[in-house]
C-alpha cells in the first residue's frame, strides 16, 4: 500500500522524524521540475506489512529550497547533495554542503537535470582540487589508488592516510562514470525503458529491470499473472547465485587460494550457460518484461542439485583452511550500530545483524513461510562471505519452489501494460542480489516516461566501506573492498 501527503517545506522535518521514529526508512528522494515548478517525492518504507509511504513537497520556482533531513538520516544527506548537483535544489542547513556527483571540473551553475540545462558547458578546472581531509602527525602519509586500476573494475579514487601500515582513515572518491541515466529515461516509451533499467549495473539486469516493471505495472494498473511473478522470483535468485559464487571465489583469491576461485569461477560459468539457455542472455538480460516474464527454457533441477553441491564443497573447503578463515576473521568489522545509522542494506546489513530483505518486507509474489533469510552479527569479512554462501543455498530452494509447475516456456507470460487506468505513478522494491533495489516512476498523459528514479543499494553502502576499514592494514583493503563488491555504476547513474 503507497500512501501520499502533499506536505509543505517547513513540515516536512516533523513528519519525516515521525515516520522514522515509527520504524520506516527513507529509500528514495527524487525530484521533479513539474509546470508549476520543483517538486521534491521522498519515500519511506516499512515491512512487513509492505508499507510505502511518499511526501511531496513543493517547492518555490524563484528560490528552490528544502530543509536539510541529514540531521535525522544519514542517506537523506546524501540524497540531498546529489539532488543540489544535478537538479540545483538547495537543502538548507546541511552539514556537509559541498559537491557529490558533480566533480570540480563540472561548471558552477549548470544543473543537467533541469529541462532548460542544453548540453554541458566546456569543463575546466574552475574550483580547484578535491577537498581531502587532510591527516596530519608523525609519520602520517598518504596512499592515492586510482581512478584507474587494474584489470576491468571500475573508476573510483581512494585515498589513504596512514601510519606504517594502519589506516587512520579513507575517502573513496566516487561518480567518475555519470551517464546521465535518469535524463535518459525521459521521453522513452515503457518498453524502451527495459534495455536502459538492465544496464543501470550490469550484474543486476534482472533486479534494476523488475524494480522498473513492478513500479511501471503499477503506474499502469496492469495485473501481472501470478504465474509470470513466480517466474520474475526465480530468475532474480538465479541471478542472485551466480554473483554470490563469484564473490566467494574472488574473496578465497583475495587471500591467496587461488584454486578454490579457479572452482568457483568454472561454477558460475555453469550458471552463465545456464542463464542463456533459460532467456537467452548469459546475464538474465529479456527474461523480465513489462507486465510479465520471457523464458526460453526453465532450469534442470538436477543441474542445480549438482551446482549446489559443488558450492558447498568450495565453501567448506575455504572454512576449513587455516589461513584462509584466520584472514576472514575480524578483518574489516562493520558493527551493527554504524550499519544501522549508514542505512546499510543487503548482504552488508545482513552480515552486520540487520534484517531487512525486501522478499519479507515488500514482496510482490508469495514466499515459502519458511523463507530463510541468514543473518549474521560479527560484521566481518567473514560475516559477508557466510551471508553469501548461505544465501546460495537458499536461493537453490526458492528456484526450486518457483520453477515447479510453471508452464511450458517460450511465450511472454502477460501482457504489457497498456495506456490503463492507474495513477500514473509507481513504484518498485526488489530485493536484488546486493540488496533492495527502489524505483519510482512517473508517466505522462501519453504513456511515455517523464520521470524514473532507480536507486541501487550501492548508494547506502559505499559510506561503509571506510568505517569497516579504520584501523585495519592496507593490506586489508582489497579483500574488504571485495566483501563489500559495490557498484560504481549503480552508485553514480
Amino acid at each position: 500500500m503507497r500512501t501520499t501527503y502533499q506536505v509543505s517545506p517547513a513540515a516536512l522535518p516533523q513528519h519525516a522524524e515521525d515516520l522514522l521514529a515509527q520504524g520506516h526508512r527513507l529509500a528514495l528522494v527524487a525530484a521533479h521540475i513539474d509546470g508549476t515548478g520543483p517538486r521534491v517525492v521522498y519515500l519511506f518504507v516499512a515491512g512487513p506489512p509492505d508499507t510505502r509511504t511518499e511526501l511531496h513537497v513543493r517547492l518555490n520556482p524563484d528560490h528552490p529550497e528544502v530543509p536539510s533531513l541529514a540531521h535525522l538520516s544519514f542517506p537523506a544527506g546524501r540524497f540531498e547533495r546529489e539532488m543540489r548537483d544535478l537538479f540545483g535544489i538547495v537543502p538548507l542547513d546541511h552539514p556537509l554542503p559541498r559537491r557529490l556527483v558533480r566533480h570540480f571540473h563540472w561548471p558552477r551553475g549548470w544543473y543537467p537535470m533541469l529541462p532548460d540545462a542544453g548540453p554541458p558547458p566546456a569543463f575546466g578546472e574552475q574550483e580547484g582540487p578535491y577537498p581531502f581531509l587532510e591527516v596530519e602527525g608523525d609519520g602520517v602519509y598518504e596512499i592515492p589508488v586510482g581512478p584507474v586500476h587494474a584489470g576491468l573494475i571500475e573508476p573510483g579514487h581512494f585515498r589513504f592516510s596512514v601510519v606504517g601500515e594502519t589506516i587512520l582513515k579513507l575517502k573513496a572518491r566516487l561518480w567518475f562514470v555519470h551517464r546521465g541515466v535518469e535524463k535518459l529515461f525521459q521521453g522513452l516509451s515503457i518498453a524502451a525503458g527495459i534495455p536502459l533499467a538492465e544496464r543501470i549495473s550490469g550484474d543486476t539486469a534482472v533486479g534494476h529491470a523488475l524494480a522498473y516493471c513492478l513500479a511501471v505495472e503499477e503506474a499502469t494498473g496492469t495485473e501481472v499473472p501470478p504465474e509470470a511473478q513466480r517466474a520474475r522470483a526465480m530468475l532474480l535468485e538465479l541471478e542472485r547465485i551466480h554473483n554470490h559464487i563469484a564473490d566467494l571465489g574472488l574473496l578465497c583469491n583475495d587471500v591467496g587460494h587461488g584454486i578454490l576461485n579457479a572452482h568457483a569461477q568454472r561454477i558460475r560459468e555453469q550458471l552463465l550457460r545456464l542463464n542463456r539457455q533459460i532467456t537467452g542472455h548469459r546475464l538474465l538480460r529479456g527474461g523480465v518484461v513489462p507486465g510479465g516474464t520471457a523464458l526460453h527454457a526453465l532450469p534442470d533441477p538436477a543441474q542445480l542439485n549438482a551446482i549446489g553441491t559443488d558450492i558447498r564443497e568450495i565453501t567448506d573447503l575455504a572454512l576449513g583452511h587455516s589461513t584462509v578463515r584466520d584472514r576472514f576473521t575480524g578483518t574489516a568489522v562493520l558493527n551493527t550500530d554504524a550499519a544501522r545509522e549508514i542505512g546499510c542494506l543487503g548482504y552488508v546489513a545482513r552480515a552486520s545483524g540487520l534484517h531487512g530483505d525486501a522478499r519479507i518486507a515488500h514482496p510482490f509474489t508469495p514466499y515459502d513461510t519458511g523463507l530463510d533469510v541468514p543473518v549474521h552479527d560479527s560484521g566481518d569479512v567473514l560475516a559477508r562471505f557466510l551471508v553469501r554462501a548461505e544465501e546460495i543455498d537458499t536461493s537453490l530452494a526458492l528456484i526450486e519452489q518457483f520453477a515447479d509447475g510453471l508452464a511450458a516456456p517460450g511465450a511472454v507470460l502477460g501482457t504489457s501494460p497498456g495506456p490503463g487506468a492507474g495513477p500514473r505513478t509507481g513504484v518498485g522494491l526488489v530485493e536484488g542480489w546486493r540488496g533492495t533495489i527502489a524505483t519510482r516512476v512517473e508517466l505522462t498523459t501519453d504513456g511515455t516516461l517523464a520521470r524514473v528514479k532507480p536507486v541501487d543499494p550501492s548508494f547506502f553502502n559505499w559510506p561503509a566501506l571506510p568505517v569497516a576499514l579504520a584501523d585495519t592494514i592496507v593490506p586489508d583493503f582489497p579483500l574488504t573492498n571485495k566483501s563489500f563488491n559495490l557498484s560504481y555504476a549503480g552508485n553514480d547513474l
